[in-house]
């Protein structure tokens, strides 16, 4: 599965431009989703030197992306190439439902619950 991930207020709090607190379980879970084969996109509001803090901050701490920014590692973005990230899950603390807790996001791509249940859960409590 291809995974496309935040960065501010998703693996670290909010403090744009400088890089927030990580939030409890975040990397641990994006490195244990890699160990199950998946791939992971850093996808971020932040360039330039912002974005290459947000990487090297990851990377200190053994969380290398698939890609960052682009659907694969060397796409070059022009106007025929759409901003829109592909990938099969988004995971973001904007969502319309917020970000779960880390561990209840492993829970769920690994337990064999199904996100369309959580969700379904979530909005009726």
């Amino acid at each position: 599965m291809i995974i496309a991930v935040d960065f501010d207020g998703t693996i670290v709090e909010h403090k744009y431009p400088s890089i927030g607190k990580e939030i409890p379980y975040a990397i641990e879970t994006l490195k244990l989703f890699q160990e199950k084969g998946h791939k992971l996109i850093l996808w971020t509001y932040r360039t330039g030197t912002e974005l290459d803090k947000a990487v090297e901050f990851c990377g200190e701490k053994g969380l290398i992306f698939y890609a960052v920014n682009s659907n694969y590692e060397g796409e070059e973005y022009d106007e025929t190439i759409s901003r829109k990230i592909y990938a099969d899950l988004y995971i973001d603390d904007r969502n319309i439902l917020g970000l779960p807790q880390w561990k209840k996001l492993y829970r769920l791509l690994t337990d064999g619950e199904k996100v369309k249940d959580y969700t379904k859960n979530f909005i009726a409590n």
